[in-house]
């Protein structure tokens, strides 16, 4: 029996922000809170640190950096996750400069 050659997949290339194009609203603030909670789960393991000894220093519960880790991160606020970085030892600089189109975008870039 002769054997059919798989029709190629169509591609579909994104913007760069997976939130965006699943339609999510705010999907810049979303893009922003996952790459900082990225950077905190990054630290966390670099540190080698328990959940329970990371949330005492970033100042939230365990059970909020358990559900964090595991990308349950709606309750908590862009400035909280910047504090948390603080807390672990990380220094974030904010950079604001004029936007090429009337409306602005929020970036984040991880050195």
């Amino acid at each position: 029996m002769p054997s059919k050659k798989p029709e190629p997949a169509a591609v579909e290339f994104g913007s760069g922000n997976v939130f965006a194009d699943l339609g999510l609203p705010e999907a810049d603030k979303l893009k922003i809170k996952s790459g900082l909670v990225f950077e905190i789960t990054r630290a966390i393991r670099d540190q080698q640190l328990s959940q329970a000894e990371a949330g005492r220093r970033m100042g939230i519960p365990q059970p909020k950096v358990s559900a964090m880790m595991r990308g349950d991160f709606a309750n908590l606020s862009e400035r909280k996750l910047m504090d948390c970085l603080t807390r672990l030892g990380y220094d974030i600089e904010i950079k604001v400069t004029p936007a090429a189109e009337q409306v602005g975008q929020l970036l984040l870039s991880i050195a």
